[in-house]
């Protein structure tokens, strides 16, 4: 009786532990490096964060021309815990197509020149930057 006990509660923490542990999960804070001029973190950790001030983001704006055209235009944006905030905006058709990668869980990198042009742009699709939970 007493194995079948000790093996039965075995058995419990097992269950327990896998419960517990759900994936790894791989938090990245936003980071705003000006004087490099690159930002990085992802979306989750920045609306989850303890501060009312951190972000990160990239969207694409269409907009007619008047004359049956469209103007197409990109940009990315991020602000982090200690203030620093960038936004740059890009019409090249390569960075519009990395900004149409990205979705509502992404880790987003950027890049940005003296005029504040997006230089470039990546997402990283990652089990580890959902959310727990999900």
């Amino acid at each position: 009786m007493k194995k079948l006990t000790i093996t039965m509660a075995g058995l419990g923490l097992a269950f327990l532990s896998s419960a517990a542990m759900g994936g790894l999960v791989q938090p990245f804070p936003v980071d705003v490096d000006l004087k490099n001029a690159i930002a990085n973190g992802d979306m989750v950790s920045a609306r989850n964060s303890s501060n009312a001030t951190e972000f990160i983001g990239c969207g694409i704006r269409k907009v007619s021309d008047g004359a049956g055209g469209v103007f197409e235009f990109g940009f990315c944006q991020a602000e982090d815990k200690g203030g620093d905030r960038i936004a740059c905006n890009t019409t090249d058709a390569g960075l519009l197509d990395a900004i149409s990668s990205s979705n509502d869980f992404s880790f987003v990198t950027f890049g940005w020149d003296a005029s504040n042009q997006c230089t470039r742009i990546g997402f990283s699709n990652q089990s580890f930057y959902l959310p727990k939970g999900l």
